[in-house]
């Protein structure tokens, strides 16, 4: 079958790039190795999925990492408004909910594949799904994926089947949840096309304490600050929400600053967290409402006395973190109270790998990619989308939102490659 364009991958970046390159006219197959499109999608958001954000691009480029240049003409080619409106167009509306975050509707993750695939079917894209690329090759001008697929007919015994096009669409996706299908082979593809591959490694993903107390686990913390530390050094300070859950801190705070730290532990540094349960009071205020609270308890700091003492702290926090708060804290007193409120810490001893890791940072260079195409430096009508580039986003939408840029860029430059080709 004649093709103009394969797309490796059938998360978020390869069905919009598909879908993209189908509009311009091009003759699309789409090889994912899953039975099923956009697999990683259902789990996103809590299975609602977090489809973007509405900042504008001077606040969202702040959450891009590890340079937001190079996504800007992505994004600027399709924002996050174009995306609202597109999953608008095509049957998918769209609610705004706290933190700008854009999500369904409906609240279902299930229905954004859903009503992807439905649109590229509608075009006429070639969906192969259940076809794992055991190679890819270019030569006299096409690109060569060689597939792996079950045939039931013969006893789900591996049928081989090759596709070949001019031009080639890799979105393959990183290493994050293995089970959803990213397993890191669109790495091998690039390197075996002459590309280089910077070490990867997990993002977005629970950091745990040394010593960490079991009782902190189901604990969930607003209006909190975190800051991150290593080698003592103060690197960031955020404010939100953190969770403790069996893998150590999560929430959007932790995630937030576990790019960091995963890539300080990496190296051998010492990485501490400072949890301030109280960042909107300084410590002078801090002490006065804890004055005025044993006030009215008829207590003062002298004679407290344990059962009043646990009273206070519940008061200043939610009574499940009184205990590990104690625990931590075994010189604890209404003296240093205010101190401990404000700086509670944590060394980080490890982190949650990619089983659990929301996104893989990391991946193809940004300099072996042209920003303004998203096609290879390294190979004519070869193009890049989505995860598998090094390139990688803060949780609350950012990361779809970069798959979804990225895969439009990349299908509409690689179709209006083919146009040209076939018109010359």
């Amino acid at each position: 079958m004649e093709r103009d364009i394969i797309v490796i991958g059938g998360g978020a970046a390869g069905m919009v790039a598909a879908i993209k390159a189908a509009e311009k006219g091009c003759k699309v197959t789409l090889l994912e190795k899953n039975d099923i499109c956009g697999k990683k999608i259902l789990i996103t958001g809590k299975g609602r999925c977090n489809l973007t954000n509405t900042k504008p691009w001077s606040d969202f480029s702040t959450h891009i990492h590890p340079s937001a240049n190079f996504l800007k003409p992505a994004f600027f080619n399709f924002s996050n408004v174009a995306t609202i409106d597109f999953f608008n167009s095509i049957g998918l509306p769209t609610t705004v909910e706290q933190g700008d975050r854009v999500f369904p509707f409906s609240m279902r993750a299930a229905d954004v594949p859903s009503v992807l695939i439905a649109r590229m079917k509608a075009l006429g894209v070639d969906i192969r799904c259940s076809s794992q690329v055991l190679n890819v090759s270019n030569s006299d001008g096409f690109f060569h994926c060689v597939c792996g697929k079950s045939d039931s007919s013969r006893g789900d015994r591996m049928q081989v089947v090759k596709y070949s096009a001019p031009a080639l669409i890799i979105a393959t996706g990183g290493l994050s949840y293995p089970g959803t299908g990213s397993t890191g082979d669109g790495y091998e593809f690039a390197r075996s096309l002459d590309h280089t591959v910077t070490e990867t490694f997990p993002s977005l993903t629970a950091l745990m304490p040394r010593m960490y107390d079991a009782d902190l686990v189901g604990v969930e913390l607003r209006n909190v600050g975190l800051s991150l530390f290593i080698d003592m050094d103060l690197i960031k300070i955020e404010d939100g929400e953190l969770a403790f859950t069996p893998n150590g801190i999560e929430g959007a705070l932790g995630f937030r600053l576990s790019r960091r730290a995963v890539w300080a532990l990496m190296k051998g540094q010492r990485v501490e967290l400072m949890l301030d349960l109280k960042p909107a009071l300084s410590l002078e205020k801090l002490r006065t409402r804890i004055a005025r609270d044993l006030g009215r308890m008829g207590a003062s700091a002298e004679n407290v006395g344990r059962n009043r003492f646990r009273t206070l702290l519940r008061g200043l926090m939610p009574a499940a973190l009184v205990a590990p708060f104690q625990h931590y804290h075994k010189d604890l007193n209404v003296s240093n109270l205010p101190d401990k409120l404000k700086e509670w810490r944590f060394e980080i001893k490890t982190y949650t790998g990619y089983e659990r890791a929301v996104i893989t940072a990391g991946g193809i260079p940004q300099k072996e990619i042209i920003a303004k195409t998203m096609a290879s430096k390294k190979h004519p009508n070869l193009y890049f989308a989505g995860e598998i580039i090094d390139i990688d986003g803060d949780t609350g939408g950012y990361n779809l939102q970069v798959a979804f840029s990225t895969g439009a860029l990349a299908g509409e430059s690689a179709a209006q490659q083919i146009l040209k080709l076939k018109s010359s």
